[in-house]
């Protein structure tokens, strides 16, 4: 599944997992199975506010836009400009951390 990610400037937050074509935000299950190969739907077509654009499956591959919460007016570019996320399995996914907001120690790390 590649995941594009659109960040937004707001107080909640994000999680995100994947298992196969089903694509699990914030608690709720989207199954893209039944998505063949080469359609899109319309971003109106998926019942979120976390999706920012079309779902797509092209090359076999998922593709999405989701919303990027960030609560930082000063966050790092890692967060402000993300990369692309593209899954090799099933499992959680990383979301991009503010580096400019972590907390020492937040991580485990000292």
């Amino acid at each position: 599944m590649r995941i594009n990610l659109s960040p937004q400037l707001r107080d909640d937050s994000l999680t995100v997992s994947v298992s196969g074509d089903v694509l699990t935000v914030n608690g709720e299950a989207f199954d893209f199975t039944p998505l063949p190969e080469g359609a899109t739907l319309p971003h109106d077509a998926v019942d979120s506010e976390w999706f920012a654009g079309p779902v797509s499956r092209i090359g076999g591959q998922i593709g999405v836009t989701l919303l990027l919460p960030y609560k930082n007016g000063n966050a790092s570019s890692n967060v402000t400009f993300p990369e692309p996320i593209v899954t090799t399995g099933d499992g959680p996914v990383s979301l991009p951390v503010d580096l400019n907001n972590q907390e020492v120690g937040a991580d485990g790390a000292d």
